[in-house]
C-alpha cells in the first residue's frame, strides 16, 4: 500500500547495511515513478561537498540521508555537509545513538545545528533521538518503557524550529509513540505537521508496526493524511502529488 518512497544511501563505516548513492539512483532510474533517490557521503571523504553537489546536479537526487557516523553531531566535517544541504534547502534524515550523530542531553546540537541551517530541513531518528521524547533522557539510547517526562527535547525542538521534523521508522519511533499512550495524544496534537512515516532498514516479510498503529489510533484523517504522506511530499517539494 506504499504508493512512493524514498531511497536513502547509506555510505559510513559504521553503517550495518551499506547502500550506495549509486546504487539508490540505479533503482530510481528503473521504477522514476514509484521512488525517490536521496544522497549519501561520509563527512569524513575528500571531497565530500563535490561529491553530494554532483548527485545533486546531475542525478536529481532530492533529500540528503541517512546522515549516520561516528562523530558530534556539530563536527566541522558535519557542518560541511548541512551548509551544502543549506544552499540547496534539502531535506536531511539523521540518526542519533550514544556514539553516533553525538549530542548530550537535551540536544543542544541539534538545536544549534537547526538554527544556524534554517534552510535545512532536519528530520530526526533513531534509539538517541527518540528516547529524548522525554524529559528524563540520560543517553543511554535503547527502548526505555513507561510514562514520558515532559519536558523533553524533541517535543521542545519540533516546536521552537520551523526545520526540525521527526521521522517514526524503526522501533525507536514506534516504541516514542505507544510507550505512553497519554502523552502521545498531546505530542500527536502539537506535532503532526512534523511528523513524518518511515520504515528504516525493510527486509521481505518484516512487520511494520507503525502503519496498524497510525491506522487504529483516534486522530482527524486530515492528521493522518499528513504523518502519511503530506508531510514527506512537503518536505520533498511534491505538495499536491
Amino acid at each position: 500500500g506504499i504508493d512512493k518512497t524514498v531511497l536513502q544511501p547509506l555510505e559510513s563505516p559504521e553503517a550495518k547495511e551499506y547502500f550506495l548513492t549509486e546504487e539508490a539512483v540505479a533503482a530510481r532510474d528503473l521504477y522514476p515513478e514509484r521512488l525517490i533517490a536521496f544522497v549519501s557521503v561520509d563527512p569524513r571523504r575528500p571531497h565530500a561537498v563535490e561529491h553530494i553537489v554532483a548527485w545533486l546536479e546531475k542525478r536529481d537526487c532530492r533529500g540528503f540521508g541517512e546522515f549516520k557516523n561516528e562523530l558530534d553531531f556539530d563536527d566541522p566535517r558535519s557542518e560541511a555537509i548541512y551548509e551544502v544541504c543549506n544552499e540547496y534547502a534539502l531535506p536531511l534524515v539523521f540518526h542519533i545513538d550514544p556514539t553516533l550523530c553525538r549530542d548530550e542531553a537535551g540536544l543542544p546540537r541539534v538545536a544549534a545545528m537547526a538554527e544556524k541551517y534554517p534552510a535545512v530541513r532536519f528530520v530526526g531518528h533513531g534509539p538517541g533521538f527518540w528516547t529524548a521524547i522525554s524529559g528524563d533522557d540520560d543517553r543511554k539510547g535503547g527502548y526505555p518503557t513507561g510514562p514520558v517526562t515532559p519536558g523533553g527535547a524533541v517535543d521542545r525542538l519540533l516546536g521552537e524550529h520551523g526545520n526540525m521534523y521527526a521521522e517514526l521508522s524503526g522501533h525507536s519511533g514506534y516504541n516514542a509513540m505507544t510507550r505512553d499512550t497519554g502523552f502521545t495524544e498531546g505530542f500527536l496534537e502539537r506535532n503532526h505537521h512534523k511528523l513524518i512515516f518511515g520504515t528504516d532498514y525493510i527486509q521481505a516479510g518484516q512487520k511494520l508496526p507503525q502503519i496498524e498503529w497510525l491506522a487504529s489510533i483516534d486522530l482527524p484523517i486530515e492528521w493522518r493524511q499528513e504523518i502519511a504522506f503530506d508531510n514527506a511530499l512537503s518536505l520533498l517539494g511534491m505538495s499536491g502529488e
